[in-house]
Protein backbone atom coordinates (compact mmCIF):
# COMPACT_ATOMS: atom_id res chain seq x y z
CA UNK A 1 0.00 0.00 0.00
CA UNK A 2 1.65 3.08 -1.02
CA UNK A 3 0.55 6.23 1.30
CA UNK A 4 0.68 9.84 0.30
CA UNK A 5 0.17 12.40 3.09
CA UNK A 6 -0.46 16.16 2.35
CA UNK A 7 1.96 18.08 4.37
CA UNK A 8 3.78 16.64 7.24
CA UNK A 9 2.20 19.17 10.22
CA UNK A 10 1.89 18.12 13.55
CA UNK A 11 -1.38 15.22 12.89
CA UNK A 12 0.26 14.06 9.64
CA UNK A 13 3.42 14.04 10.66
CA UNK A 14 2.60 12.15 13.78
CA UNK A 15 0.46 9.46 11.95
CA UNK A 16 2.72 8.96 9.22
CA UNK A 17 5.74 9.06 11.62
CA UNK A 18 4.11 6.12 13.08
CA UNK A 19 3.46 3.95 9.45
CA UNK A 20 7.16 4.61 9.02
CA UNK A 21 7.72 2.83 12.37
CA UNK A 22 6.35 -0.61 10.89
CA UNK A 23 7.51 0.13 6.91
CA UNK A 24 4.76 1.27 5.81
CA UNK A 25 5.12 3.04 2.05
CA UNK A 26 4.89 6.81 3.22
CA UNK A 27 5.64 10.01 1.09
CA UNK A 28 4.88 12.93 2.45
CA UNK A 29 3.90 16.46 -0.26
CA UNK A 30 5.33 19.17 1.10
CA UNK A 31 6.25 22.91 0.61
CA UNK A 32 10.27 23.76 -0.61
CA UNK A 33 10.90 25.05 3.27
CA UNK A 34 9.29 21.69 4.94
CA UNK A 35 11.42 19.83 2.28
CA UNK A 36 14.75 21.41 3.60
CA UNK A 37 13.92 20.81 7.49
CA UNK A 38 13.39 17.31 6.32
CA UNK A 39 15.83 16.28 4.31
CA UNK A 40 18.50 17.75 7.04
CA UNK A 41 16.48 16.32 10.05
CA UNK A 42 14.30 13.75 9.29
CA UNK A 43 10.94 13.25 10.34
CA UNK A 44 11.41 14.67 14.75
CA UNK A 45 8.56 13.94 17.01
CA UNK A 46 8.78 14.04 20.68
CA UNK A 47 6.07 12.14 22.49
CA UNK A 48 5.12 10.47 25.94
CA UNK A 49 4.65 7.46 23.48
CA UNK A 50 7.93 7.13 22.38
CA UNK A 51 10.07 9.25 19.93
CA UNK A 52 10.21 9.53 16.39
CA UNK A 53 13.34 10.53 14.10
CA UNK A 54 13.43 8.99 10.79
CA UNK A 55 14.75 9.69 7.03
CA UNK A 56 11.27 10.72 5.21
CA UNK A 57 10.49 10.73 1.23
CA UNK A 58 8.97 13.32 0.29
CA UNK A 59 7.92 15.36 -3.29
CA UNK A 60 6.75 18.83 -3.78
CA UNK A 61 4.00 18.02 -6.37
CA UNK A 62 1.37 15.78 -6.43
CA UNK A 63 1.52 12.19 -8.98
CA UNK A 64 -0.29 9.15 -9.57
CA UNK A 65 0.02 6.14 -8.11
CA UNK A 66 -1.05 6.25 -4.26
CA UNK A 67 -3.51 3.83 -3.00
CA UNK A 68 -4.33 6.09 -0.31
CA UNK A 69 -4.19 9.72 0.39
CA UNK A 70 -4.08 11.31 3.81
CA UNK A 71 -5.72 14.98 3.90
CA UNK A 72 -4.91 17.04 7.15
CA UNK A 73 -4.76 20.41 6.65
CA UNK A 74 -6.81 23.06 7.98
CA UNK A 75 -10.13 23.65 6.70
CA UNK A 76 -9.36 27.21 5.61
CA UNK A 77 -6.63 25.48 3.38
CA UNK A 78 -9.13 23.07 1.65
CA UNK A 79 -9.80 24.46 -1.40
CA UNK A 80 -5.62 24.55 -2.14
CA UNK A 81 -5.37 20.94 -0.48
CA UNK A 82 -7.50 20.16 -3.10
CA UNK A 83 -6.01 21.43 -5.94
CA UNK A 84 -2.77 19.90 -4.31
CA UNK A 85 -3.84 16.41 -4.47
CA UNK A 86 -5.82 16.44 -7.79
CA UNK A 87 -2.83 14.44 -9.85
CA UNK A 88 -3.19 11.83 -7.06
CA UNK A 89 -6.44 10.77 -7.39
CA UNK A 90 -6.36 8.49 -10.11
CA UNK A 91 -7.54 5.14 -10.67
CA UNK A 92 -8.97 3.98 -7.49
CA UNK A 93 -7.11 6.59 -5.43
CA UNK A 94 -9.36 7.30 -1.80
CA UNK A 95 -8.60 10.12 0.14
CA UNK A 96 -8.87 10.12 4.07
CA UNK A 97 -9.86 13.69 5.53
CA UNK A 98 -8.22 13.67 9.39
CA UNK A 99 -9.87 17.70 9.21
CA UNK A 100 -12.31 18.59 11.99
CA UNK A 101 -15.90 19.53 11.45
CA UNK A 102 -17.88 17.93 8.70
CA UNK A 103 -18.32 20.16 5.59
CA UNK A 104 -14.91 18.81 4.02
CA UNK A 105 -17.02 15.95 3.45
CA UNK A 106 -19.20 17.39 1.10
CA UNK A 107 -16.37 19.58 -0.45
CA UNK A 108 -14.23 16.11 -1.53
CA UNK A 109 -17.28 14.36 -2.29
CA UNK A 110 -17.85 17.04 -5.02
CA UNK A 111 -14.36 17.43 -6.05
CA UNK A 112 -13.88 13.85 -6.45
CA UNK A 113 -17.17 11.80 -5.68
CA UNK A 114 -18.42 10.02 -2.36
CA UNK A 115 -17.00 6.67 -3.49
CA UNK A 116 -13.35 8.07 -3.67
CA UNK A 117 -13.99 9.74 -0.24
CA UNK A 118 -13.84 7.41 3.14
CA UNK A 119 -13.85 9.24 6.51
CA UNK A 120 -11.49 9.66 9.26
CA UNK A 121 -10.82 11.75 12.58
CA UNK A 122 -8.09 12.42 15.05
CA UNK A 123 -8.45 12.66 19.02
CA UNK A 124 -4.88 14.05 20.32
CA UNK A 125 -3.22 17.03 21.71
CA UNK A 126 -0.45 17.81 19.26
CA UNK A 127 1.44 20.74 17.94
CA UNK A 128 4.87 21.40 15.30
CA UNK A 129 7.36 23.73 16.52
CA UNK A 130 9.07 26.70 14.71
CA UNK A 131 11.88 24.31 13.81
CA UNK A 132 9.48 21.56 12.36
CA UNK A 133 9.77 19.27 15.20
CA UNK A 134 6.51 17.81 15.88
CA UNK A 135 5.16 17.96 19.85
CA UNK A 136 2.85 15.42 21.28
CA UNK A 137 1.22 16.93 23.94
CA UNK A 138 0.00 14.00 26.38
CA UNK A 139 -0.28 10.09 26.17
CA UNK A 140 -3.45 10.55 23.78
CA UNK A 141 -3.52 9.74 20.27
CA UNK A 142 -6.48 8.10 18.63
CA UNK A 143 -7.61 7.96 14.74
CA UNK A 144 -10.80 6.19 14.11
CA UNK A 145 -11.34 5.58 10.59
CA UNK A 146 -13.85 3.47 8.12
CA UNK A 147 -15.64 3.15 5.06
CA UNK A 148 -18.37 5.45 3.84
CA UNK A 149 -19.21 3.74 1.04
CA UNK A 150 -18.77 -0.56 0.35
CA UNK A 151 -16.41 -0.22 -2.03
CA UNK A 152 -13.66 1.88 0.37
CA UNK A 153 -13.44 -1.32 2.44
CA UNK A 154 -10.46 -2.63 0.78
CA UNK A 155 -8.42 0.25 1.50
CA UNK A 156 -9.73 0.48 5.21
CA UNK A 157 -8.44 -3.17 5.34
CA UNK A 158 -5.50 -2.05 3.91
CA UNK A 159 -4.44 0.61 6.14
CA UNK A 160 -5.77 -1.38 9.33
CA UNK A 161 -3.07 -3.90 8.52
CA UNK A 162 -0.43 -1.08 8.08
CA UNK A 163 -1.12 0.07 11.45
CA UNK A 164 -0.95 -3.15 13.28
CA UNK A 165 1.16 -3.32 15.61
CA UNK A 166 1.57 0.65 15.60
CA UNK A 167 2.06 2.81 18.64
CA UNK A 168 -1.49 4.37 18.10
CA UNK A 169 -4.53 3.80 19.51
CA UNK A 170 -6.40 3.15 16.37
CA UNK A 171 -9.69 1.42 15.29
CA UNK A 172 -11.77 0.94 12.44
CA UNK A 173 -15.29 2.06 12.47
CA UNK A 174 -18.57 0.76 11.16
CA UNK A 175 -20.45 3.81 11.39
CA UNK A 176 -17.50 6.64 10.65
CA UNK A 177 -20.18 9.26 9.72
CA UNK A 178 -22.00 8.95 13.47
CA UNK A 179 -17.83 8.45 15.09
CA UNK A 180 -17.25 11.88 13.28
CA UNK A 181 -20.65 13.34 14.18
CA UNK A 182 -20.00 12.25 17.77
CA UNK A 183 -16.79 14.50 17.64
CA UNK A 184 -18.10 17.14 15.79
CA UNK A 185 -21.09 18.43 18.47
CA UNK A 186 -18.24 18.22 21.05
CA UNK A 187 -15.77 20.15 19.34
CA UNK A 188 -17.81 22.39 18.66
CA UNK A 189 -19.12 22.67 22.59
CA UNK A 190 -15.59 22.78 23.22
CA UNK A 191 -14.46 25.45 21.09
CA UNK A 192 -17.39 27.06 21.49
CA UNK A 193 -17.00 27.86 25.85
CA UNK A 194 -13.50 27.88 25.42
CA UNK A 195 -13.32 30.80 22.74
CA UNK A 196 -16.13 33.04 23.96
CA UNK A 197 -15.01 33.04 27.89
CA UNK A 198 -11.16 32.55 27.27
CA UNK A 199 -10.48 29.72 29.67
CA UNK A 200 -10.53 26.21 30.20
CA UNK A 201 -13.16 24.11 30.96
CA UNK A 202 -12.21 24.18 34.49
CA UNK A 203 -11.80 27.85 35.39
CA UNK A 204 -15.43 28.48 33.40
CA UNK A 205 -16.70 25.55 35.34
CA UNK A 206 -15.87 26.70 38.68
CA UNK A 207 -17.91 30.16 37.89
CA UNK A 208 -21.09 31.11 39.09
CA UNK A 209 -23.14 30.39 35.77
CA UNK A 210 -20.21 28.29 34.04
CA UNK A 211 -22.01 24.91 34.23
CA UNK A 212 -25.20 25.95 32.92
CA UNK A 213 -23.44 27.74 30.25
CA UNK A 214 -21.43 25.10 29.40
CA UNK A 215 -24.14 22.60 28.98
CA UNK A 216 -26.22 24.53 27.41
CA UNK A 217 -23.89 24.71 24.16
CA UNK A 218 -23.78 20.89 24.33
CA UNK A 219 -27.41 20.30 24.61
CA UNK A 220 -27.55 22.73 21.44
CA UNK A 221 -25.13 21.12 19.62
CA UNK A 222 -26.60 17.26 20.87
CA UNK A 223 -29.75 18.49 19.26
CA UNK A 224 -27.89 19.37 16.04
CA UNK A 225 -26.65 16.41 15.40
CA UNK A 226 -29.48 14.16 16.73
CA UNK A 227 -32.25 16.78 14.36
CA UNK A 228 -29.52 15.72 11.65
CA UNK A 229 -30.21 11.91 11.92
CA UNK A 230 -27.12 10.82 14.23
CA UNK A 231 -28.08 11.56 17.72
CA UNK A 232 -24.83 10.50 19.81
CA UNK A 233 -25.21 7.18 21.51
CA UNK A 234 -25.73 7.50 25.62
CA UNK A 235 -22.66 6.28 26.82
CA UNK A 236 -20.39 9.33 24.45
CA UNK A 237 -23.28 11.68 25.64
CA UNK A 238 -21.99 10.47 29.43
CA UNK A 239 -18.43 10.56 28.83
CA UNK A 240 -18.82 13.91 27.27
CA UNK A 241 -21.13 15.58 29.66
CA UNK A 242 -18.53 15.09 32.41
CA UNK A 243 -16.05 16.28 30.48
CA UNK A 244 -17.45 19.96 29.68
CA UNK A 245 -18.13 20.76 33.63
CA UNK A 246 -15.16 18.91 35.00
CA UNK A 247 -13.94 21.89 37.31
CA UNK A 248 -10.29 20.07 37.37
CA UNK A 249 -10.03 20.27 33.56
CA UNK A 250 -7.35 22.63 31.83
CA UNK A 251 -8.53 21.39 28.84
CA UNK A 252 -8.83 24.15 25.68
CA UNK A 253 -10.07 23.62 22.25
CA UNK A 254 -7.54 23.81 19.76
CA UNK A 255 -9.23 26.69 18.16
CA UNK A 256 -8.60 29.00 21.71
CA UNK A 257 -4.88 28.38 21.40
CA UNK A 258 -5.23 29.68 17.56
CA UNK A 259 -6.45 32.51 19.53
CA UNK A 260 -4.15 33.25 22.03
CA UNK A 261 -1.54 33.49 19.44
CA UNK A 262 -3.55 35.12 16.88
CA UNK A 263 -4.13 33.16 14.28
CA UNK A 264 -6.76 32.58 11.93
CA UNK A 265 -9.75 30.18 13.27
CA UNK A 266 -11.97 27.22 12.09
CA UNK A 267 -14.71 29.53 13.28
CA UNK A 268 -17.10 28.97 10.02
CA UNK A 269 -16.36 25.72 9.35
CA UNK A 270 -16.71 24.28 13.06
CA UNK A 271 -19.64 26.51 14.38
CA UNK A 272 -20.45 28.34 11.65
CA UNK A 273 -21.09 25.01 9.76
CA UNK A 274 -23.17 23.18 13.36
CA UNK A 275 -25.55 26.58 13.80
CA UNK A 276 -26.49 26.64 10.60
CA UNK A 277 -26.94 22.39 9.81
CA UNK A 278 -28.83 23.10 13.58
CA UNK A 279 -31.03 26.31 12.55
CA UNK A 280 -31.95 24.29 9.30
CA UNK A 281 -33.53 21.86 11.26
CA UNK A 282 -35.45 23.97 13.66
CA UNK A 283 -32.90 23.82 16.05
CA UNK A 284 -32.88 26.62 18.32
CA UNK A 285 -28.95 27.81 19.52
CA UNK A 286 -29.06 30.93 20.93
CA UNK A 287 -25.58 30.25 22.74
CA UNK A 288 -23.68 28.62 19.76
CA UNK A 289 -25.16 31.82 17.77
CA UNK A 290 -23.38 33.90 20.70
CA UNK A 291 -20.26 32.02 20.30
CA UNK A 292 -19.89 32.27 16.59
CA UNK A 293 -20.69 36.24 16.62
CA UNK A 294 -17.33 36.34 18.89
CA UNK A 295 -15.08 34.33 16.99
CA UNK A 296 -16.43 36.31 13.64
CA UNK A 297 -15.48 39.96 15.94
CA UNK A 298 -12.08 38.31 16.77
CA UNK A 299 -11.52 37.44 13.03
CA UNK A 300 -12.72 41.22 11.88
CA UNK A 301 -10.65 42.49 14.23
CA UNK A 302 -7.58 40.41 13.06
CA UNK A 303 -7.99 41.05 9.65
CA UNK A 304 -8.45 44.86 10.37
CA UNK A 305 -4.91 44.70 11.85
CA UNK A 306 -3.31 42.75 9.41
CA UNK A 307 -4.45 44.87 6.76
CA UNK A 308 -3.26 47.90 8.65
CA UNK A 309 0.30 46.31 9.15
CA UNK A 310 0.40 45.80 5.95
CA UNK A 311 -0.73 49.10 4.98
Amino acid sequence: MRILFLGAGAVGGYFGGRLMEQGADVTFLVRPRRQAELLENGLVVESPQGNIRLPAQTIKAAKPGFDLVVLACKAFDLDNAIESIRPAMTGNTVVMPLLNGLNHIDRLDAAFGAERVMGGLTHMPITMEPGGTIRHLNPIHKLVFGARQPGQQPVVDALAKAFDGAKVDWRTSENIMLDLWEKFFFLATLAGGTCTMRASVGSIASQPGGEAFMTGLFEECRAAATAEGYPPRDEIVAEYQAQIVDKSSNVTASMYRDISRGNRTEAEHILGDIVRRGTSRGVAMPLMSLALLHLRAYEAEREKKAAQAAG
